[in-house]
């Protein structure tokens, strides 16, 4: 698909002047779409509550603060959501808890911010703002242990861990309030996305912005098992394209998308390609602990020819050129996000 020499593509020019809400908004996918919303020209406003290591961030927005509204408030109080629904053209909800492990520790707050919180936010837009469009971030884990590589939109749903379960909820009350309230939603079931403004404190958030922290500290990384384990990886630019499309386009409406990488790789080639990237790092493999263990999902790669079809994305960043970009960041901006104090090893 193509457009006139320095013409935006229509999904993009969609954007100009529109009012725009990003939940959770200062973290890390959030902030990297709230950043290109501002640069299409929409009037963005953020919802986020800065929930200690939940990963968000003031320094997320640096460059754009000036350009952008900040409503520190909580998705679980409906109060602040209603007023932060109205007058919007465009929602993207990705406000949730995304750690599987916090998920199994404490399984009453994450049902609070994944199921409670997103029916808040629907009976929000149903009540005050029926015409908007939102767009939901699913995730990968609610397929579970895959039963076929790659993993399509039609694979069964049975997720390994409460998040998952979760999750799953928040995703099947967006698509019943499109089919049967008529508001306007779909979901983007996400892989692993890694880059830039990810969190970094601590590793339950994904294993992939783990890695990138300790090959960029020179500290040993540690692979469960063998190493073989498939992943695929997008880069958060190629995420937030996606929130794009499916924000400014009808032929997203009541539907789930996979939105995956083209390049699956296992556990122990990216750490080797990270750790070439970075230049530092190592990696020893180790066996699993028995609470990663038991909610883990083999490999797991995604079929992402639905969304291509329908909306005409594909990732456009590569493997090695993320991972690179990615540390050009970090080591730029290391203390923003680890202070000297937390780094591992630091005395």
């Amino acid at each position: 698909m193509s457009w006139p020499p320095d013409a935006a593509p229509p999904y993009r020019a969609f954007y100009a002047g529109r009012r725009v809400l990003v939940t959770g908004g200062l973290g890390f996918i959030g902030s990297n779409l709230a950043r290109e919303l501002v640069d299409l020209g929409a009037q963005v406003t953020i919802v986020d509550a800065l929930i200690p290591d939940y990963g968000g961030n003031l320094f997320n927005i640096d460059g754009i603060a000036d350009r952008v509204r900040v409503e520190l408030a909580d998705v679980r109080d409906a109060a602040a959501v209603a007023a932060a629904v109205r007058g919007q053209d465009v929602i993207f909800n990705l406000a949730g808890q995304v750690s599987h492990i916090d998920s199994m520790r404490d399984p009453h707050t994450d049902l609070d911010i994944n199921c409670h919180a997103q029916l808040s936010l629907l009976e929000a837009c149903r009540a005050h703002n029926p015409g908007v469009k939102v767009v939901f971030a699913g995730t990968r884990q609610v397929y579970g242990r895959p039963s076929s590589l790659p993993v399509t939109e039609d694979h069964l749903v049975k997720p390994t861990d409460v998040n998952g379960i979760n999750k799953a909820a928040g995703e099947y009350y967006h698509l019943v309030y499109n089919n049967v309230f008529g508001l306007r939603a779909c979901s983007l079931r996400l892989t692993n996305v890694f880059g830039p403004r990810q969190l970094l404190k601590h590793n339950r958030q994904g294993f992939i912005g783990w890695f990138i922290r300790l090959a960029i500290e020179d500290q040993e990384i540690q692979i469960y098992g063998d190493g073989s384990q498939v992943r695929d990886l997008v880069f958060v630019d190629d995420a937030a394209d996606a929130f794009l499309r499916a924000g400014a386009s009808d032929d997203a409406n009541g539907r789930v998308f996979n939105v995956g990488g083209e390049e699956p790789i296992t556990h122990r080639a990216l750490v080797e390609r990270l750790i070439d990237v970075c230049g530092t790092g190592r990696y020893r493999f180790v066996e699993w602990p028995p609470e990663k263990r038991a909610i883990d999902i083999g490999s797991f790669y995604a079929d992402s020819s639905l969304i291509a079809r329908t909306l005409g994305w594909r990732p456009a960043v590569g493997l090695h050129d993320g991972l690179q970009r990615t540390v050009a960041f970090y080591r730029a901006h290391m203390p923003q996000y680890v202070p000297a104090a937390a780094r591992v090893g630091a005395p």
